[in-house]
């Protein structure tokens, strides 16, 4: 079975689409996704990179739309636009990177995803922690206190630091053999490339 990193960022739109689609991708072609949660948001800094600023009114509404379309093209829907950009980025991907270590992860992010594009809830915020936290039956306060934890911030930026060293600029990204494919449209490509 092929092996493919997946590094993403909660708080990037477009990665709405992969992790909804990503585990019937991951069956149908026979390949293993290791998910990476990384912070987008440093390395775009570094890069002096925003991608879509509010003064930029009709680049913010194709993205919006796009998603919208794209969505639907997959078979499920994408209620835009969301709260964008996060106030709790930080904190909703190291509660992701807790959540790969400890199990729940994946059905955390897909969760967070939906609800965000669904609902119009904003990742790691209220009410939404509660009631994600509530469902996938976590002790919200708990899992809250172990993501600000030393050893989890190490891990975010540990894979931060890898992603870098990939060099991926944007979410989501896949890497295989260090080729990357970057962007929601690349999935099958890296897939493709996997089996070479």
């Amino acid at each position: 079975m092929s092996d493919i990193n997946f590094y993403f960022s909660i708080g990037s739109t477009y990665t709405y689409l992969t992790v909804t689609r990503i585990l019937d991708v991951e069956k149908k072609h026979g390949v293993k996704f290791n998910w990476k949660p990384f912070s987008v948001r440093i390395i775009m800094n570094e890069m002096n990179n925003h991608p879509f600023p509010p003064d930029k009114k009709n680049k913010v509404d194709y993205m919006w739309r796009d998603i919208e379309r794209r969505a639907k093209g997959y078979g499920f829907s994408a209620i835009t636009p969301v709260p964008y950009p996060l106030s709790q980025f930080d904190l909703a991907n190291k509660l992701a990177v807790l959540g790969l270590k400890e199990g729940w992860g994946i059905d955390y992010v897909r969760l967070t995803y939906k609800r965000w594009f669904n609902e119009g809830k904003e990742p790691a915020t209220e009410p939404n922690i509660t009631e994600i936290c509530s469902e996938l039956k976590l002790d919200k306060e708990k899992v809250i206190s172990k993501a600000n934890t030393e050893e989890i911030e190490k891990e975010f930026l540990a894979n931060t630091d890898s992603a870098r060293k990939n060099k991926v600029f944007g979410s989501p990204s896949f890497i295989v053999n260090s080729e990357i494919f970057w962007g929601d449209d690349k999935m099958e490509d890296a897939i493709t490339w996997s089996k070479k």
